[in-house]
């Protein structure tokens, strides 16, 4: 939920460091190369990014003509950093004085989304290439590594998370990479990262599933759920009684719903979650608080409509305030909540 819908970096910036646990926000409306996809395909081979016509595309011939620079470079963690081209933001977040704070995040698209969302010259999505997805995951590794090499310099407790949002697709009957091969190569993955091990998910979720990636940190749209699954406890409880943290995705980044909602109404609904839990498990609602983040619930980019933005930025019906003002507003309104929704939480559990 890095993504922001910010066309000024420094307003979006602002926005970020605001919180406890600050990120470098993702602003594809200031440039394609901070679109997700773009972004992490710095330096894989094949890739060629078109900023003109926002496309990112990859040809197999080129893969395999390219192979032979990667593989020298492979050793070379400097070589998978980040430029200032495909982020500047990443690199102003780095200018700041960060030593303040609990902990930094960043992100990273993951390898099963990136190679979903990519294709190759037949249209066909290369996670499906078994060559080209080796290289894949290594290079994805690789990346996150060195995000993480360079954010740790700024703070002790840096992390960096994968955005996974194709983690979502692996259980389509139509997909020919599936759930049991995803998390086989997931396991694997993870246990080359060097940052603590992240992932964060906002599609439709599997808990169960996703916690035995061998992670530290699980971040997902928790507002989705509406209510917990009971059959989800066990597996929550085991995985906070290891030690790890559940970043609780409940606040709504688009309009309609934001509308609906407020800060004491989201954290009656993540006790509710929290409570089914301890009832199906041995684990206790303060362990469950103690071991809790609360996030936005999925990416901040995209709100259709105006409801739920403030007087003033209804005037875009009119005409008067741009499309992407209100957006912007929507998604500080989102944040606005979450340090109430954490008193909130705090008060109840004394912690």
């Amino acid at each position: 939920m890095g993504i922001m819908p910010h066309r000024d970096v420094e307003q979006a910036l602002e926005l970020a460091l605001s919180l406890d646990i600050p990120f470098w926000p993702q602003l594809p409306k200031v440039s394609f190369y901070e679109d997700m996809y773009a972004q992490v395909s710095e330096g894989f081979p094949g890739i060629s990014v078109d900023v003109e016509h926002q496309r990112v595309s990859f040809d197999t011939t080129t893969f395999m003509d390219d192979l032979g620079e990667y593989s020298e470079r492979m050793n070379n963690v400097d070589s998978f950093a980040l430029s200032s081209r495909y982020s500047a933001v990443f690199h102003r977040f780095m200018e700041e004085d960060l030593s303040g704070y609990s902990a930094i995040r960043g992100q990273s698209t993951g390898p099963v989304s990136f190679g979903f969302k990519i294709v190759d010259e037949h249209l066909k999505p290369i996670i499906y290439n078994d060559e080209v997805r080796s290289v894949l995951f290594d290079f994805m590794q690789k990346k996150v590594n060195a995000q993480y090499r360079e954010m740790v310099t700024k703070h002790d407790n840096a992390f960096v998370w994968l955005d996974e949002p194709g983690l979502g697709w692996v259980f389509n009957s139509l997909s020919g990479y599936n759930d049991i091969q995803a998390k086989e190569e997931y396991q694997s993955f993870m246990a080359g990262i060097e940052s603590p091990k992240a992932l964060h998910l906002c599609a439709n979720v599997n808990l169960p599933y996703l916690l035995e990636f061998g992670l530290d940190i699980l971040s997902f749209d928790a507002y989705q759920l509406a209510t917990m699954p009971k059959a989800y406890a066990n597996a929550v409880a085991r995985f906070i009684e290891s030690g790890k943290i559940i970043s609780w995705g409940i606040v709504p980044t688009d309009s309609t719903t934001l509308s609906q909602e407020n800060p004491g109404t989201l954290a009656q609904r993540i006790i509710e979650y929290w409570e089914v839990i301890a009832q199906n498990s041995e684990v206790s609602v303060g362990d469950i608080a103690r071991h809790a983040l609360i996030a936005p619930a999925r990416c901040c980019l995209k709100n259709i409509s105006a409801v739920g933005a403030n007087e003033e930025t209804r005037e875009e019906q009119s005409g008067s305030c741009p499309l992407s003002s209100i957006e912007e507003q929507i998604v500080e309104k989102a944040f606005s909540f979450l340090p109430e929704i954490s008193r909130n939480l705090r008060e109840h559990y004394q912690i």
